[in-house]
């Protein structure tokens, strides 16, 4: 196999798999609040939330785009940090974060909701502070939700296009992951470049529905473990 598809291969995972843990706390955590805290402003952060589904991924991509550049509203402090986030893998890792948060924040949302509340009143009956009430009770119940939502987080993240070439662009060996190869290589004159797409285009789907299904066995596995 090219030693050029093999990278291609590398980097995709290795930015769907940061996107995921950047997403990982954040996601658990704004999943949580919009299941079991009532506050001001819940619809307006429900639709945030959900916005990444609704709208182009395109307009997503030149909205981070002028928030990191150098001079963009967070550009200013993450450049003096070494951070920056345009035309660089880490930016990439960025865009498939905001376009897969809105399937693991759904998830942890719906998992989270079917936890019954008696539960966890008796451990606060008991005496539990409510963070070894959530460590404890909720999220060992939410956790096939949770795993499925991380697995489809992943998968998102990994075929993730509109935001990423927008952001970072197409430079090989930093920010070519393979939709972006893909998009590329079809663009060459003639069928030249049809062959390797279609390798890659193969490859990303073993290894969307390698997660997948990973994640609804280990769901399941989760599932009868509690109920046992």
């Amino acid at each position: 196999m090219d030693t050029d598809v093999l990278d291609i291969l590398r980097l995709s995972v290795i930015v769907a798999l940061t996107a995921v843990a950047l997403l990982a706390l954040p996601g658990l955590a704004l999943g949580w609040l919009l299941a079991r805290v009532d506050f001001h402003g819940r619809a307006l952060v429900d639709a945030l939330v959900h916005a990444p589904l609704v709208l182009p991924p395109v307009a997503l991509g030149w909205l981070l785009l002028e928030l990191c550049k150098p001079s963009g509203l967070l550009g200013v402090w993450l450049h003096p940090l070494g951070l920056d986030l345009v035309y660089t893998w880490k930016g990439a890792a960025v865009a498939a974060a905001v376009m897969a948060a809105p399937l693991l924040i759904r998830a942890v949302r719906l998992a989270v909701e079917l936890v019954d509340p008696k539960l966890e009143d008796a451990a606060r009956t008991c005496g539990a502070a409510p963070w070894r009430v959530l460590l404890t009770v909720t999220l060992p119940l939410a956790a096939p939700g949770i795993v499925a939502g991380l697995m489809l987080a992943f998968a998102r993240a990994l075929g993730e296009y509109g935001a990423t070439i927008t952001l970072c662009g197409d430079i090989p060996g930093e920010t070519r992951t393979m939709p972006v190869a893909i998009h590329a290589l079809l663009d060459l004159p003639g069928d030249h470049g049809e062959p390797t797409a279609a390798l890659l285009a193969v490859m990303s789907l073993a290894v969307a529905l390698a997660a997948l299904i990973g994640s609804d066995l280990l769901a399941r596995w989760l599932t009868r473990r509690l109920r046992a």
